[in-house]
Protein backbone atom coordinates (compact mmCIF):
# COMPACT_ATOMS: atom_id res chain seq x y z
CA UNK A 1 0.00 0.00 0.00
CA UNK A 2 1.85 3.78 -0.76
CA UNK A 3 1.61 6.07 1.58
CA UNK A 4 -1.21 8.11 0.18
CA UNK A 5 -4.33 7.53 2.60
CA UNK A 6 -7.24 6.16 0.48
CA UNK A 7 -10.26 5.61 1.82
CA UNK A 8 -13.71 3.48 0.11
CA UNK A 9 -16.69 3.97 1.63
CA UNK A 10 -19.16 1.80 -0.35
CA UNK A 11 -23.25 2.05 1.06
CA UNK A 12 -25.77 0.49 0.02
CA UNK A 13 -29.47 1.05 0.75
CA UNK A 14 -31.80 -1.77 -0.28
CA UNK A 15 -34.74 -1.20 -2.25
CA UNK A 16 -34.37 2.72 -2.76
CA UNK A 17 -36.46 4.03 -5.99
CA UNK A 18 -34.14 6.61 -7.78
CA UNK A 19 -37.02 9.16 -7.68
CA UNK A 20 -37.44 9.16 -3.94
CA UNK A 21 -34.39 12.25 -3.52
CA UNK A 22 -35.77 15.26 -3.26
CA UNK A 23 -32.68 16.52 -5.09
CA UNK A 24 -34.53 14.51 -8.07
CA UNK A 25 -37.44 16.41 -7.27
CA UNK A 26 -39.88 14.33 -5.78
CA UNK A 27 -43.01 16.19 -4.80
CA UNK A 28 -42.81 15.08 -0.91
CA UNK A 29 -39.25 12.84 0.12
CA UNK A 30 -37.33 15.11 2.05
CA UNK A 31 -33.23 13.98 1.57
CA UNK A 32 -31.55 16.64 3.06
CA UNK A 33 -27.71 14.49 4.26
CA UNK A 34 -27.90 13.00 0.53
CA UNK A 35 -28.78 16.36 -1.32
CA UNK A 36 -26.17 17.98 0.15
CA UNK A 37 -24.14 14.96 -1.06
CA UNK A 38 -25.11 15.33 -4.38
CA UNK A 39 -23.88 19.13 -4.28
CA UNK A 40 -20.65 18.07 -3.67
CA UNK A 41 -20.12 14.68 -5.73
CA UNK A 42 -21.41 13.44 -8.93
CA UNK A 43 -25.24 12.46 -9.62
CA UNK A 44 -25.98 9.99 -12.10
CA UNK A 45 -29.41 10.26 -12.93
CA UNK A 46 -30.43 7.37 -15.60
CA UNK A 47 -28.58 4.62 -12.86
CA UNK A 48 -30.15 1.01 -13.31
CA UNK A 49 -29.04 -1.91 -11.50
CA UNK A 50 -28.79 -4.82 -13.91
CA UNK A 51 -31.18 -7.78 -12.20
CA UNK A 52 -32.99 -8.35 -9.09
CA UNK A 53 -34.23 -9.76 -6.49
CA UNK A 54 -31.44 -8.65 -3.70
CA UNK A 55 -28.92 -11.86 -4.24
CA UNK A 56 -28.69 -11.10 -8.10
CA UNK A 57 -28.52 -8.01 -8.08
CA UNK A 58 -25.94 -7.40 -5.30
CA UNK A 59 -23.58 -10.38 -7.12
CA UNK A 60 -23.69 -8.28 -10.41
CA UNK A 61 -22.66 -4.63 -8.33
CA UNK A 62 -19.86 -6.79 -6.35
CA UNK A 63 -18.72 -9.00 -9.39
CA UNK A 64 -19.11 -6.13 -11.76
CA UNK A 65 -20.87 -8.87 -13.74
CA UNK A 66 -24.22 -9.46 -15.64
CA UNK A 67 -26.52 -11.99 -14.73
CA UNK A 68 -26.22 -13.87 -17.84
CA UNK A 69 -22.76 -14.32 -16.42
CA UNK A 70 -22.56 -14.93 -12.64
CA UNK A 71 -25.42 -16.77 -13.26
CA UNK A 72 -26.51 -16.48 -9.03
CA UNK A 73 -29.36 -15.93 -10.69
CA UNK A 74 -32.49 -16.02 -7.63
CA UNK A 75 -32.04 -15.77 -3.95
CA UNK A 76 -30.12 -18.51 -2.69
CA UNK A 77 -28.64 -19.89 -5.89
CA UNK A 78 -24.99 -20.31 -5.42
CA UNK A 79 -22.48 -17.68 -6.82
CA UNK A 80 -19.55 -19.73 -7.76
CA UNK A 81 -16.75 -18.74 -6.51
CA UNK A 82 -14.08 -19.09 -9.13
CA UNK A 83 -15.40 -15.43 -10.25
CA UNK A 84 -13.24 -12.65 -8.85
CA UNK A 85 -15.07 -9.63 -7.03
CA UNK A 86 -14.59 -6.33 -5.48
CA UNK A 87 -13.57 -7.71 -2.18
CA UNK A 88 -10.64 -10.14 -3.65
CA UNK A 89 -9.45 -7.37 -5.75
CA UNK A 90 -9.07 -4.94 -3.23
CA UNK A 91 -7.36 -7.60 -1.34
CA UNK A 92 -4.41 -7.54 -4.52
CA UNK A 93 -4.46 -3.91 -3.54
CA UNK A 94 -3.12 -4.27 -0.25
CA UNK A 95 -7.16 -3.68 1.80
CA UNK A 96 -8.63 -5.56 4.14
CA UNK A 97 -12.20 -5.34 3.20
CA UNK A 98 -14.52 -5.11 5.82
CA UNK A 99 -18.88 -5.87 6.05
CA UNK A 100 -21.10 -3.83 8.04
CA UNK A 101 -24.67 -5.30 7.36
CA UNK A 102 -25.05 -8.28 4.35
CA UNK A 103 -24.15 -9.21 0.67
CA UNK A 104 -27.21 -11.22 0.23
CA UNK A 105 -24.76 -13.42 -1.48
CA UNK A 106 -24.94 -17.07 -1.80
CA UNK A 107 -22.07 -19.04 -1.23
CA UNK A 108 -20.69 -22.34 -3.87
CA UNK A 109 -21.87 -25.49 -2.37
CA UNK A 110 -18.82 -26.96 -3.55
CA UNK A 111 -16.49 -24.94 -1.72
CA UNK A 112 -18.45 -23.41 1.73
CA UNK A 113 -19.11 -26.65 4.24
CA UNK A 114 -22.15 -27.85 5.56
CA UNK A 115 -22.35 -26.17 8.62
CA UNK A 116 -21.26 -22.53 6.94
CA UNK A 117 -24.25 -23.22 4.11
CA UNK A 118 -26.99 -24.05 6.31
CA UNK A 119 -25.92 -20.98 8.82
CA UNK A 120 -25.89 -18.07 6.39
CA UNK A 121 -28.27 -19.86 4.14
CA UNK A 122 -28.25 -17.43 0.91
CA UNK A 123 -27.03 -14.52 3.16
CA UNK A 124 -23.86 -15.32 3.08
CA UNK A 125 -20.49 -13.53 3.37
CA UNK A 126 -19.25 -12.34 -0.20
CA UNK A 127 -15.58 -14.10 -0.13
CA UNK A 128 -13.12 -11.40 0.36
CA UNK A 129 -15.48 -9.22 2.89
CA UNK A 130 -14.10 -10.02 6.81
CA UNK A 131 -17.77 -9.20 8.54
CA UNK A 132 -17.17 -6.56 11.08
CA UNK A 133 -21.17 -6.22 11.94
CA UNK A 134 -23.03 -9.30 10.19
CA UNK A 135 -26.51 -9.37 10.24
CA UNK A 136 -28.40 -12.47 8.39
CA UNK A 137 -31.69 -13.38 8.94
CA UNK A 138 -31.99 -13.52 12.73
CA UNK A 139 -30.08 -10.08 13.19
CA UNK A 140 -28.44 -11.04 15.93
CA UNK A 141 -25.87 -8.25 16.78
CA UNK A 142 -28.85 -5.81 16.40
CA UNK A 143 -31.17 -8.11 18.68
CA UNK A 144 -28.10 -8.26 21.96
CA UNK A 145 -27.73 -4.61 21.59
CA UNK A 146 -31.50 -4.16 21.94
CA UNK A 147 -31.49 -6.48 24.52
CA UNK A 148 -29.19 -4.57 26.62
CA UNK A 149 -30.99 -1.43 26.04
CA UNK A 150 -34.00 -3.20 28.26
CA UNK A 151 -35.82 -4.24 25.34
CA UNK A 152 -37.84 -6.89 25.66
CA UNK A 153 -37.36 -9.20 21.93
CA UNK A 154 -40.46 -11.69 21.26
CA UNK A 155 -39.76 -15.41 21.30
CA UNK A 156 -40.24 -14.92 17.30
CA UNK A 157 -37.57 -12.30 16.55
CA UNK A 158 -39.10 -11.12 13.25
CA UNK A 159 -41.69 -9.78 15.22
CA UNK A 160 -39.62 -6.91 16.65
CA UNK A 161 -41.19 -5.61 13.31
CA UNK A 162 -44.65 -5.62 14.74
CA UNK A 163 -46.77 -2.25 14.69
CA UNK A 164 -47.51 -1.04 18.10
CA UNK A 165 -50.99 -2.14 18.90
CA UNK A 166 -53.36 0.55 20.14
CA UNK A 167 -51.37 3.35 19.24
CA UNK A 168 -53.25 6.81 19.15
CA UNK A 169 -54.57 7.76 15.66
CA UNK A 170 -54.01 4.44 14.06
CA UNK A 171 -57.84 4.04 13.01
CA UNK A 172 -57.58 7.09 11.41
CA UNK A 173 -54.50 5.64 9.33
CA UNK A 174 -53.13 2.33 7.01
CA UNK A 175 -51.90 -0.25 8.73
CA UNK A 176 -48.38 0.11 8.37
CA UNK A 177 -48.84 4.36 10.59
CA UNK A 178 -47.57 2.62 14.05
CA UNK A 179 -44.40 2.12 14.81
CA UNK A 180 -42.58 -0.46 16.26
CA UNK A 181 -41.07 -0.92 20.01
CA UNK A 182 -37.62 0.52 19.36
CA UNK A 183 -37.13 4.57 18.90
CA UNK A 184 -35.17 5.42 15.62
CA UNK A 185 -32.25 5.65 17.53
CA UNK A 186 -31.92 2.21 18.83
CA UNK A 187 -32.95 1.32 15.11
CA UNK A 188 -30.90 -1.29 13.21
CA UNK A 189 -29.85 1.72 10.79
CA UNK A 190 -28.61 4.07 13.78
CA UNK A 191 -27.03 0.80 15.26
CA UNK A 192 -25.08 -0.44 12.03
CA UNK A 193 -24.18 3.31 11.68
CA UNK A 194 -23.10 3.51 15.40
CA UNK A 195 -20.65 -0.09 14.21
CA UNK A 196 -19.19 1.72 11.05
CA UNK A 197 -18.44 5.01 13.12
CA UNK A 198 -16.47 2.90 15.84
CA UNK A 199 -14.73 1.26 13.21
CA UNK A 200 -13.32 3.99 11.46
CA UNK A 201 -12.03 5.72 14.60
CA UNK A 202 -9.76 3.22 15.26
CA UNK A 203 -7.76 3.04 11.72
CA UNK A 204 -4.65 4.72 11.10
CA UNK A 205 -4.07 3.06 7.49
CA UNK A 206 -6.25 3.08 4.57
CA UNK A 207 -9.54 0.80 4.76
CA UNK A 208 -12.34 -0.50 2.61
CA UNK A 209 -15.97 -0.81 4.49
CA UNK A 210 -19.17 -1.73 2.81
CA UNK A 211 -21.99 -0.22 4.61
CA UNK A 212 -25.23 -2.27 4.06
CA UNK A 213 -27.97 -0.73 5.27
CA UNK A 214 -31.45 -3.15 5.22
CA UNK A 215 -33.55 0.38 5.01
CA UNK A 216 -36.31 1.18 2.96
CA UNK A 217 -36.67 -2.67 2.60
CA UNK A 218 -39.89 -3.82 4.06
CA UNK A 219 -41.06 -4.68 6.61
CA UNK A 220 -42.73 -1.49 6.45
CA UNK A 221 -42.52 -0.17 10.19
CA UNK A 222 -40.73 3.12 10.61
CA UNK A 223 -40.15 4.45 14.07
CA UNK A 224 -41.32 8.02 15.65
CA UNK A 225 -41.16 10.62 14.42
CA UNK A 226 -40.69 8.81 10.76
CA UNK A 227 -43.76 7.12 10.55
CA UNK A 228 -45.28 9.96 10.46
CA UNK A 229 -43.27 12.65 8.86
CA UNK A 230 -45.41 11.99 5.44
CA UNK A 231 -49.39 11.89 5.13
CA UNK A 232 -50.54 9.32 3.17
CA UNK A 233 -53.24 11.94 2.07
CA UNK A 234 -50.59 14.12 0.20
CA UNK A 235 -48.18 11.17 -1.32
CA UNK A 236 -48.56 10.51 -5.02
CA UNK A 237 -50.28 7.41 -5.64
CA UNK A 238 -49.22 4.71 -7.92
CA UNK A 239 -48.95 4.46 -11.57
CA UNK A 240 -51.20 1.81 -12.65
CA UNK A 241 -53.91 0.39 -15.33
CA UNK A 242 -57.14 1.49 -14.34
CA UNK A 243 -58.31 -1.70 -13.13
CA UNK A 244 -56.25 -4.93 -11.99
CA UNK A 245 -57.66 -6.42 -14.81
CA UNK A 246 -56.69 -3.84 -17.30
CA UNK A 247 -53.16 -4.34 -16.05
CA UNK A 248 -53.50 -8.46 -16.31
CA UNK A 249 -54.64 -8.32 -19.38
CA UNK A 250 -50.94 -7.04 -21.01
CA UNK A 251 -48.74 -10.25 -20.34
CA UNK A 252 -49.17 -13.65 -18.92
CA UNK A 253 -46.55 -12.86 -16.85
CA UNK A 254 -47.95 -10.13 -14.74
CA UNK A 255 -51.10 -12.18 -15.03
CA UNK A 256 -49.50 -14.79 -12.96
CA UNK A 257 -47.29 -12.12 -10.87
CA UNK A 258 -50.93 -10.21 -9.62
CA UNK A 259 -52.31 -13.41 -8.37
CA UNK A 260 -49.05 -13.36 -5.70
CA UNK A 261 -50.28 -9.54 -5.21
CA UNK A 262 -49.21 -8.92 -1.70
CA UNK A 263 -49.51 -10.63 1.94
CA UNK A 264 -49.59 -9.72 5.46
CA UNK A 265 -47.50 -12.15 8.06
CA UNK A 266 -45.17 -11.54 10.61
CA UNK A 267 -42.32 -10.30 8.26
CA UNK A 268 -43.83 -8.68 5.44
CA UNK A 269 -46.53 -5.58 5.22
CA UNK A 270 -48.00 -5.54 1.54
CA UNK A 271 -51.45 -4.03 0.49
CA UNK A 272 -53.63 -6.93 -0.97
CA UNK A 273 -55.76 -6.68 -3.93
CA UNK A 274 -59.54 -7.18 -3.34
CA UNK A 275 -59.48 -5.76 0.45
CA UNK A 276 -62.02 -2.72 1.10
CA UNK A 277 -59.12 -1.36 2.20
CA UNK A 278 -56.87 -1.53 -0.97
CA UNK A 279 -55.81 1.88 -1.64
CA UNK A 280 -56.06 3.33 1.73
CA UNK A 281 -53.10 1.43 2.55
CA UNK A 282 -51.30 1.65 -0.23
CA UNK A 283 -50.93 5.23 0.20
CA UNK A 284 -49.91 4.44 4.23
CA UNK A 285 -47.33 1.99 2.66
CA UNK A 286 -45.88 4.73 0.19
CA UNK A 287 -45.61 7.43 3.03
CA UNK A 288 -43.86 4.85 5.51
CA UNK A 289 -41.16 3.98 2.77
CA UNK A 290 -40.33 7.46 2.45
CA UNK A 291 -40.04 7.50 6.19
CA UNK A 292 -37.79 5.09 6.21
CA UNK A 293 -35.88 6.72 3.32
CA UNK A 294 -35.59 10.17 4.75
CA UNK A 295 -34.60 7.96 8.75
CA UNK A 296 -31.59 6.61 6.20
CA UNK A 297 -30.67 9.64 5.13
CA UNK A 298 -30.10 11.05 8.64
CA UNK A 299 -28.25 8.29 9.38
CA UNK A 300 -25.67 8.51 6.52
CA UNK A 301 -25.69 11.95 6.84
CA UNK A 302 -25.06 11.43 10.19
CA UNK A 303 -22.14 9.18 8.96
CA UNK A 304 -20.60 11.60 6.94
CA UNK A 305 -20.34 14.31 9.50
CA UNK A 306 -18.30 11.55 11.06
CA UNK A 307 -15.58 11.25 8.24
CA UNK A 308 -15.85 15.06 8.70
CA UNK A 309 -15.64 15.79 12.11
CA UNK A 310 -12.62 13.03 12.42
CA UNK A 311 -10.63 14.44 9.06
CA UNK A 312 -11.22 12.05 6.68
CA UNK A 313 -13.84 13.28 4.29
CA UNK A 314 -11.36 14.56 2.23
CA UNK A 315 -9.14 11.78 1.73
CA UNK A 316 -12.61 8.89 1.49
CA UNK A 317 -14.14 7.93 -2.33
CA UNK A 318 -17.69 7.75 -1.14
CA UNK A 319 -20.31 5.62 -2.98
CA UNK A 320 -24.11 5.45 -2.23
CA UNK A 321 -26.27 3.36 -4.06
CA UNK A 322 -28.89 1.03 -3.79
CA UNK A 323 -29.04 -3.36 -5.23
CA UNK A 324 -32.59 -2.35 -7.02
CA UNK A 325 -35.38 -0.22 -6.75
CA UNK A 326 -39.44 -0.87 -5.34
CA UNK A 327 -42.93 -0.87 -7.09
CA UNK A 328 -44.61 0.38 -4.37
CA UNK A 329 -47.90 -0.24 -5.89
CA UNK A 330 -47.32 1.24 -9.58
CA UNK A 331 -48.69 -1.41 -11.88
CA UNK A 332 -50.61 -3.03 -8.93
CA UNK A 333 -47.15 -4.65 -8.09
CA UNK A 334 -44.81 -4.15 -5.18
CA UNK A 335 -41.44 -5.52 -4.92
CA UNK A 336 -38.70 -5.99 -7.59
CA UNK A 337 -39.44 -7.67 -10.55
CA UNK A 338 -40.53 -7.99 -13.95
CA UNK A 339 -39.64 -4.96 -16.56
CA UNK A 340 -40.45 -1.29 -14.67
CA UNK A 341 -38.19 0.88 -14.26
CA UNK A 342 -39.64 1.48 -10.90
CA UNK A 343 -37.70 -2.10 -10.01
CA UNK A 344 -34.19 -1.22 -11.55
CA UNK A 345 -33.73 2.56 -11.55
CA UNK A 346 -31.66 3.65 -8.29
CA UNK A 347 -30.28 6.17 -6.94
CA UNK A 348 -26.26 6.83 -7.22
CA UNK A 349 -23.89 9.31 -6.12
CA UNK A 350 -20.02 9.25 -6.56
CA UNK A 351 -18.34 12.04 -4.52
CA UNK A 352 -13.99 11.46 -5.53
CA UNK A 353 -11.68 13.38 -3.14
CA UNK A 354 -9.28 13.92 -5.25
CA UNK A 355 -8.36 17.51 -6.62
CA UNK A 356 -9.21 16.10 -10.24
CA UNK A 357 -12.83 15.82 -9.73
CA UNK A 358 -13.34 18.92 -8.40
CA UNK A 359 -14.72 20.98 -11.47
CA UNK A 360 -17.28 18.04 -11.37
CA UNK A 361 -18.85 18.34 -7.89
CA UNK A 362 -22.30 18.96 -7.72
CA UNK A 363 -22.76 17.91 -11.66
CA UNK A 364 -25.50 15.39 -12.56
CA UNK A 365 -24.48 12.65 -15.46
CA UNK A 366 -27.72 11.96 -17.67
CA UNK A 367 -25.98 8.92 -19.72
CA UNK A 368 -27.22 5.28 -18.77
CA UNK A 369 -25.20 3.96 -15.92
CA UNK A 370 -25.44 0.31 -14.71
CA UNK A 371 -24.78 -1.34 -11.45
CA UNK A 372 -21.87 -3.54 -13.19
CA UNK A 373 -19.67 -0.15 -12.99
CA UNK A 374 -19.34 0.08 -9.61
CA UNK A 375 -16.50 -2.49 -9.33
CA UNK A 376 -14.67 -1.04 -12.45
CA UNK A 377 -15.14 2.82 -10.81
CA UNK A 378 -13.42 1.64 -7.57
CA UNK A 379 -10.78 -0.62 -8.90
CA UNK A 380 -10.07 2.27 -11.40
CA UNK A 381 -9.74 5.37 -8.46
CA UNK A 382 -7.65 2.44 -6.89
CA UNK A 383 -5.12 2.35 -10.24
CA UNK A 384 -5.81 -1.24 -9.82
CA UNK A 385 -6.28 -3.49 -13.32
CA UNK A 386 -10.19 -4.34 -14.05
CA UNK A 387 -10.38 -8.14 -14.52
CA UNK A 388 -11.57 -9.17 -17.63
CA UNK A 389 -14.72 -10.70 -16.25
CA UNK A 390 -16.32 -7.31 -15.90
CA UNK A 391 -19.24 -6.06 -18.08
CA UNK A 392 -18.82 -2.38 -16.75
CA UNK A 393 -16.63 0.41 -17.11
CA UNK A 394 -15.62 2.25 -14.98
CA UNK A 395 -17.83 6.04 -13.87
CA UNK A 396 -14.49 7.77 -13.04
CA UNK A 397 -14.38 9.87 -16.05
CA UNK A 398 -17.58 11.34 -15.27
CA UNK A 399 -16.26 12.16 -11.83
CA UNK A 400 -13.56 13.91 -13.88
CA UNK A 401 -15.74 15.93 -16.23
CA UNK A 402 -14.87 14.31 -18.85
CA UNK A 403 -17.52 11.75 -20.03
CA UNK A 404 -16.63 8.92 -22.64
CA UNK A 405 -17.53 10.21 -26.42
CA UNK A 406 -18.12 6.35 -26.71
CA UNK A 407 -20.33 5.65 -23.64
CA UNK A 408 -23.35 3.56 -23.78
CA UNK A 409 -26.81 4.62 -25.25
CA UNK A 410 -29.12 2.13 -23.88
CA UNK A 411 -29.35 0.33 -20.54
CA UNK A 412 -30.13 -3.11 -20.11
CA UNK A 413 -31.51 -5.86 -17.04
CA UNK A 414 -33.00 -9.13 -16.69
CA UNK A 415 -35.18 -10.82 -14.46
CA UNK A 416 -35.00 -14.83 -13.55
CA UNK A 417 -38.19 -15.23 -12.12
CA UNK A 418 -37.85 -19.28 -11.80
CA UNK A 419 -38.60 -20.87 -8.08
CA UNK A 420 -36.34 -24.41 -7.37
CA UNK A 421 -38.76 -25.25 -4.96
CA UNK A 422 -42.08 -24.33 -6.24
CA UNK A 423 -42.88 -24.62 -10.06
CA UNK A 424 -46.55 -22.85 -10.13
CA UNK A 425 -45.63 -20.08 -11.99
CA UNK A 426 -43.79 -21.97 -14.64
CA UNK A 427 -46.61 -24.71 -14.30
CA UNK A 428 -49.63 -22.16 -14.97
CA UNK A 429 -47.14 -20.19 -17.84
CA UNK A 430 -46.61 -22.98 -19.63
CA UNK A 431 -42.70 -23.16 -20.04
CA UNK A 432 -39.69 -24.48 -18.27
CA UNK A 433 -37.83 -23.46 -15.40
CA UNK A 434 -34.97 -22.74 -17.82
CA UNK A 435 -37.52 -20.62 -19.74
CA UNK A 436 -38.66 -18.15 -16.14
CA UNK A 437 -36.73 -15.69 -17.84
CA UNK A 438 -36.55 -11.89 -19.19
CA UNK A 439 -34.56 -9.39 -20.59
CA UNK A 440 -34.86 -5.33 -21.25
CA UNK A 441 -33.25 -3.49 -23.22
CA UNK A 442 -34.24 0.81 -22.97
CA UNK A 443 -32.96 3.93 -24.31
CA UNK A 444 -34.88 7.46 -24.13
CA UNK A 445 -37.31 6.80 -27.10
CA UNK A 446 -38.22 2.91 -26.37
CA UNK A 447 -37.98 -0.46 -24.32
CA UNK A 448 -38.05 -3.89 -25.90
CA UNK A 449 -38.76 -6.59 -23.00
CA UNK A 450 -37.95 -10.57 -24.42
CA UNK A 451 -39.73 -13.09 -22.26
CA UNK A 452 -38.15 -16.89 -23.21
CA UNK A 453 -40.82 -18.76 -24.41
CA UNK A 454 -43.70 -15.79 -24.52
CA UNK A 455 -44.48 -13.12 -26.44
CA UNK A 456 -42.45 -10.11 -25.99
CA UNK A 457 -44.04 -6.36 -25.33
CA UNK A 458 -42.68 -2.90 -26.92
CA UNK A 459 -43.43 0.69 -25.52
CA UNK A 460 -43.21 3.88 -27.02
CA UNK A 461 -41.45 5.56 -23.88
CA UNK A 462 -41.87 9.48 -24.75
CA UNK A 463 -45.81 8.53 -25.23
CA UNK A 464 -46.19 5.83 -23.01
CA UNK A 465 -43.23 6.56 -20.37
CA UNK A 466 -45.11 4.26 -17.69
CA UNK A 467 -45.37 1.21 -20.07
CA UNK A 468 -49.40 0.85 -20.43
CA UNK A 469 -49.74 0.26 -23.42
CA UNK A 470 -48.12 -2.60 -25.36
CA UNK A 471 -47.42 -2.29 -29.46
CA UNK A 472 -45.66 -5.20 -29.67
CA UNK A 473 -48.48 -6.38 -32.16
CA UNK A 474 -48.80 -3.31 -33.54
CA UNK A 475 -47.91 -3.56 -37.29
CA UNK A 476 -46.61 0.15 -37.45
CA UNK A 477 -43.65 -1.00 -34.82
CA UNK A 478 -42.78 -3.79 -36.24
CA UNK A 479 -39.06 -2.70 -38.08
CA UNK A 480 -38.76 -0.79 -35.29
CA UNK A 481 -38.90 -3.87 -32.43
CA UNK A 482 -36.82 -5.45 -34.73
CA UNK A 483 -34.02 -2.82 -34.48
CA UNK A 484 -34.16 -3.26 -30.74
CA UNK A 485 -34.43 -7.37 -31.02
CA UNK A 486 -31.35 -7.35 -33.08
CA UNK A 487 -29.65 -4.68 -30.59
CA UNK A 488 -30.94 -7.17 -27.42
CA UNK A 489 -29.38 -9.91 -29.59
CA UNK A 490 -25.95 -8.13 -30.32
CA UNK A 491 -25.77 -7.09 -26.61
CA UNK A 492 -25.96 -10.59 -25.64
CA UNK A 493 -23.46 -11.98 -27.32
CA UNK A 494 -20.80 -9.27 -27.41
CA UNK A 495 -21.38 -10.02 -23.33
CA UNK A 496 -21.06 -13.30 -23.25
CA UNK A 497 -18.73 -14.51 -20.00
CA UNK A 498 -15.50 -13.57 -21.46
CA UNK A 499 -12.47 -14.54 -18.66
CA UNK A 500 -10.33 -16.44 -20.73
CA UNK A 501 -11.20 -15.57 -24.09
CA UNK A 502 -8.66 -13.00 -25.13
CA UNK A 503 -5.96 -15.86 -24.15
CA UNK A 504 -3.80 -18.15 -26.24
CA UNK A 505 -1.52 -20.54 -25.51
CA UNK A 506 1.50 -20.67 -27.85
CA UNK A 507 5.01 -22.35 -27.60
CA UNK A 508 5.72 -18.61 -26.37
CA UNK A 509 3.39 -18.86 -23.07
CA UNK A 510 0.15 -17.27 -22.71
CA UNK A 511 -0.23 -14.72 -24.85
CA UNK A 512 -3.05 -12.11 -23.78
CA UNK A 513 -4.90 -9.11 -24.94
CA UNK A 514 -7.50 -6.90 -22.97
CA UNK A 515 -9.28 -4.58 -24.62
Amino acid sequence: MTQQIRNILLITADQWRADCLSAMCHPCVKTPHLDALIADSVCFENHYAVCAPCGPARASLLTGMYLQNHRSCRNGTPLDERHSNIALEAHIAGYDPVLFGYTDTSRDPRTTSHDELTRSVYGGVLPGFRAETLLLDDMMPWIEDLKAKGYEIPEQQSQIFYHLTDYHDADDHGRTFPPPIYSADHSMTAFLTNKVQSYISKQTDSWFAHVSYLRPHPPFVAPEPYNKMYSASQVPMPVRAETVEAEAHAHPWIREALKEDGYWNDHWIYPSIGDDMYDHDVAQVRATYYGLISKVDHYVGQLIQNLKDTGVYEETLIIFTSDHGELLGDHWLFGKRGYFDQGYKIPLIIRNPRRDANSSRGSRVSQFTESVDIMPTILDWLGSDIPRQCDGRSLMPFCQGDAPADWRTEVHWEFDYRSVDDPKIEKALGISMDQCTLNVIRDDKFKYVHFNGLPPLFFDLEKDPQNLINLADDPKFAAQMLVYTQKLLSWRMQNDERTMTGMKLTSHGVVERHT
